[in-house]
């Protein structure tokens, strides 16, 4: 919602609530139980001071509160709904717009929910841990988007925030604060003081979020929980359009027709990695060695065996395992399963971004294209430019044109300054959570190897940064690094239904059912740290969860059974 006037906050408890944190006292006797009676705007107010926002805004009003009586979830709950208005006056400035849970019985913690895609909607606060007892809260991250519209994708006028500087800055970390900072005021009106455990949690643009939490305002949280964080974010919006602009010359295209040889191509050569064959690529480190010609050996040609006799493909509409692959195709294909070195550094001295892991769904997030695009040769007069959910970091934030053709970016040109100043405002990459430990932080990360929407290379490069600046034995002490191998953006996966050695298998869902939440509270407020391979479960069947560089390496005994598998590194 938009305001063109911002109330000042006129709440009588103001000062007595603002000064509870010297007069400590009171707080253990502030009761946690509320009835709709404290669900109103005497008891919450109807805005909040700018002075207890710790990043700027001009303003911050609140909606009227609404009670939710009992109902789907086990327990009634008091909400409300706020808005933050920008600093700037611009007219592509945006408001943050929040909103905050406050369930019946309150058991002293909060947890912070993280967005999704490009954000620009509230996340859903009235889920598992509303019903557990904890407050929840969450933003829109400071801009909007319209239902039925897909979010970034260069569609309207509303994407105009992409050309604000303050509006990126609210998207990168600035509204993460801003919403913790309300949300504090607004539960100490309501329960009389402070959460004794905050905590956030978020996945894709969410764990993003929970890592640059802990690396910006650390003394804010107790923990964080990230699954499949987009770490790399100013480079994973640009990585698609770098495959595109790779394939403007037709040669270079790899059609859909060849997803089952590329598919085929991965198994045969890494399934056996793990010790048994079994359509999964567990050991995703080998498999990743193989297929990144940009590290190790010099001159290795892993698709070697794929590539079409003199360079000519004799049946281009071939989809089967056996169809072959050109050399312009294998040159997009090394593209994309290899570090892409930058033509100068980003932000905290990050050189490469990590593309994408050898993968069973290589169609995934446009990493293969159906068609050919404006500025690619072939494709027809009146062809759309290249468009997904990630455009606006291209045209918007770095190229400042929404009308812009992303497939114009050339690394290394005008833009090379822009791009690092992009990765020290959206890029979760300091490296350094040195802060976030010395309060005794502690955080569960964790990744899918299969991922097409995140970039699982630069995920694990991220992993290994965090053990070269810290140290294994420091990192051990405040975080868990997971990967499950084979596993997509929603830490879902099947086994491929063709194993390395061409046998037919029966597709199975891969374990991966876990607790992220509990192992975290657990871990900050018991102490009891979760280990470093924990049991994940599909169904009958398990598997551990390692935590990087390790993968679960197959032993003896049932193979579903995860007492036969162990964690150990390639």
């Amino acid at each position: 919602m938009r305001h063109t006037a911002w109330r000042i906050f006129r709440h009588s408890g103001a000062l007595a609530l603002f000064c509870s944190a010297v007069v400590g006292a009171q707080a253990s006797d502030a009761p946690r139980t509320i009835t709709e009676a404290d669900c109103t705007a005497a008891k919450l107010g109807d805005g909040i001071p700018v002075s207890a926002i710790g990043e700027p805004v001009s303003g911050v009003t609140l909606s009227a509160p609404r009670w939710n009586p009992a109902g789907r979830n086990p327990a009634a709950w008091c909400s409300v709904n706020g808005s933050m208005a920008p600093v700037d006056h611009a007219a592509t400035a945006k408001p943050i717009n929040f909103q905050v849970t406050f369930p019946a019985t309150w058991n002293g913690r909060a947890v912070q929910m993280g967005g999704g895609g490009m954000n620009g909607t509230i996340p859903m606060l009235a889920g598992g841990p509303l019903a557990q007892g904890f407050v929840t809260y969450g933003s829109d991250s400071g801009h909007q988007i319209s239902f039925g519209r897909g979010p970034g994708r260069g569609d309207g006028a509303s994407d105009d925030w992409a050309l604000n500087e303050e509006a990126i800055r609210n998207l990168g970390y600035m509204q993460l604060k801003k919403t913790h900072d309300a949300a504090m005021v607004l539960i100490e009106r309501l329960y009389g003081r402070r959460p004794e455990y905050n905590y956030f949690v978020g996945s894709s643009q969410g764990g993003r979020e929970a890592l640059t939490v802990a690396e910006r305002y650390p003394n804010d949280y107790n923990g964080i929980a990230a699954n499949v964080p987009i770490v790399g974010f100013s480079s994973l919006m640009l990585g698609p359009a770098l495959i595109r602009s790779h394939e403007k010359p037709q040669a270079n295209w790899v059609t859909s027709a060849k997803i089952n040889a590329i598919r085929g191509e991965f198994m045969r050569q890494c399934d056996k990695l793990d010790g048994l064959v079994d359509g999964i690529i567990n050991n995703y480190m080998a498999c990743r060695a193989i297929f990144d010609v940009k590290q190790g050996k010099a001159n290795r040609h892993p698709w070697a065996a794929k590539r079409c006799p003199n360079n000519v493909d004799p049946n281009p509409a071939d989809t089967s395992a056996d169809a072959c692959l050109t050399d312009g195709q294998i040159s997009t294909l090394e593209l994309v399963y290899s570090r892409y070195s930058f033509s100068q550094p980003l932000a905290n001295g990050v050189k490469t971004f990590g593309m994408w892991l050898p993968n069973t769904d290589p169609s995934g997030s446009g990493l293969i294209a159906n068609t050919r695009f404006r500025g690619q040769e072939g494709a027809a007069e009146n062809a759309p430019p290249y468009n997904w959910i990630g455009v606006l970091g291209v045209t918007g934030f770095l190229m400042q044109d929404l009308h812009a053709d992303p497939l114009d970016y050339v690394e290394g040109g005008k833009y090379s300054g822009r791009r690092e100043a992009l990765s020290g405002i959206l890029d979760s990459a300091n490296f350094d959570f040195s802060a976030f430990t010395r309060r005794g932080g502690k955080m569960i990360v964790a990744i899918g190897t299969n991922d097409t929407l995140a970039s699982p290379g630069t995920q694990l490069d991220f992993y290994q940064s965090i053990l070269d600046k810290m140290g294994r034995s420091k990192v051990d002490s405040f975080a868990r690094l997971y990967v499950l191998p084979q596993t997509g953006h929603g830490l879902t996966g099947m086994n491929y239904t063709t194993d390395g050695d061409g046998k037919t298998l029966e597709a199975k869902p891969i374990p991966n059912t876990f607790d992220r939440l509990a192992l975290l509270t657990e871990w900050v407020e018991k102490g009891t740290a979760p280990g470093k391979s924990i049991k994940v479960t599909a169904g009958e069947r398990s598997m551990p969860m390692c935590s990087y560089p390790e993968y679960p390496k197959y032993a003896k005994g049932p193979v579903e059974a995860a007492e036969s598998w162990q964690c150990g590194a390639r």
